[in-house]
């Protein structure tokens, strides 16, 4: 099932790392690249990424942002993860970016 979303920001901060990366060098340039791709690929389906199961959801995660029901990761290009969760705005879709991560910070995080 494929379902249409706006793609947002959890925060300010991870607004303000992502519009930072165009000034950065090659490799950040890139990574947004990336990120945009995945920007595209969740506003025509929102479900486009993994679900993270619900007991491996990171304690932070619930103080930081909304309380999270459920939690996607989508997997971008050298093993960069783009952590998201999708919510219901009335009849909007809203595939909210929490933050983006290499592999190694991703497997930290979720205790793998």
């Amino acid at each position: 099932m494929e379902v249409n979303s706006k793609v947002v920001f959890g925060d300010e901060k991870i607004k303000n790392a992502y519009e930072a990366l165009s000034s950065q060098k090659f490799q950040e340039k890139q990574l947004q690249e990336w990120v945009e791709r995945a920007f595209l690929d969740l506003q025509k389906n929102a479900f486009s990424g993994i679900q993270i199961p619900k007991r491996i959801i990171p304690k932070d995660y619930q103080s930081r942002f909304v309380p999270l029901d459920n939690l996607w990761k989508y997997n971008l290009p050298n093993a960069w993860r783009l952590i998201y969760t999708i919510k219901r705005d009335k009849i909007i879709v809203l595939s909210i970016v929490l933050e983006w991560l290499s592999h190694k910070e991703y497997e930290r995080r979720f205790n793998y």
